[in-house]
């Protein structure tokens, strides 16, 4: 963590030399979250659905982003809805705030996020842990030319008593880091890379935690429609999912909602 923020503090500290940049889709990623802050009355609204390959578990979220005065604030929330063998219902709500620390004239973004959980899934459905948790995450962008800009996640999420099954409480930690590359095509289409590795503590058949692994590997796309002052940005991804062992195929629709209020 110390080398990613010396990382940042170096790049940071170089003068901004200003590229000239032709505009670009940027806050519109799937899997890596991108370190732009909305604009000042600019609001997203953004309903994705992710189906699973394992257990046909369907993921469906809404995240709404808003400017808090400036660009520099923003607050977000994230509502999901999960369908899965046996159960279905709204998941852990997540409320989000985030620092547009840097946003350089030579395409560098850096914008940490805390974010607090809700216990609002029922946990004896599988919906949600039950209990109030923290997520932090530290993006990091970095816009190289006209036609390529990467993205880079570094980030935990704790879980402090959540209920055992074999009896008692214990808290479960897990952390994620990855990365994108972005191909700007042309100014509305854009082809995606994504990469994601999550590590997670998770309750045992024996009653203790054990550590599980996944690794999230996402081809996609992206294309931007403007219609009068809304900008619609759908998108489509195929992301392969590597756990205990197997390799599975998931299916991923992205669509968003940008305008001034």
């Amino acid at each position: 963590m110390k080398q990613i923020l010396l990382f940042v503090l170096v790049l940071s500290a170089r003068p901004a030399h200003s590229q000239n940049f032709t505009d670009a889709i940027e806050d519109n990623s799937f899997f890596i979250e991108e370190a732009y802050n909305q604009e000042e009355r600019v609001v997203q609204h953004i309903p994705n659905l992710y189906r699973t390959a394992a257990g046909g578990t369907v993921l469906a979220t809404f995240t709404q982003e808003w400017p808090v005065f400036s660009q520099t604030h923003q607050f977000s929330y994230t509502v999901p809805y999960l369908s899965m063998t046996g159960s279905s219902g709204v998941g852990d709500v997540m409320l989000n705030y985030r620092y547009q620390l840097v946003r350089s004239a030579d395409g560098l973004a850096v914008s940490p996020r805390v974010s607090l959980i809700l216990p609002t899934g029922d946990e004896s459905k599988g919906l949600g842990d039950g209990v109030t948790g923290i997520q932090l995450n530290l993006p990091v962008s970095k816009r190289w030319t006209n036609a390529v800009v990467t993205h880079y996640n570094l980030g935990v999420t704790l879980l402090p008593g959540v209920k055992n099954p074999a009896g008692g409480t214990v808290s479960l930690t897990s952390a994620f880091g990855g990365g994108s590359v972005i191909w700007l095509a042309t100014e509305r289409f854009n082809v995606m890379f994504e990469a994601l590795h999550t590590i997670s503590e998770q309750f045992s058949a024996a009653g203790g935690t054990a550590t599980a692994g996944e690794t999230i590997l996402s081809p996609g796309f992206r294309y931007a429609v403007d219609i009068g002052g809304v900008q619609i940005v759908p998108g489509l991804a195929v992301p392969l999912s590597y756990t205990s062992g197997e390799l599975h195929q998931g299916f991923f629709l992205y669509l968003s909602f940008e305008h001034f209020f």
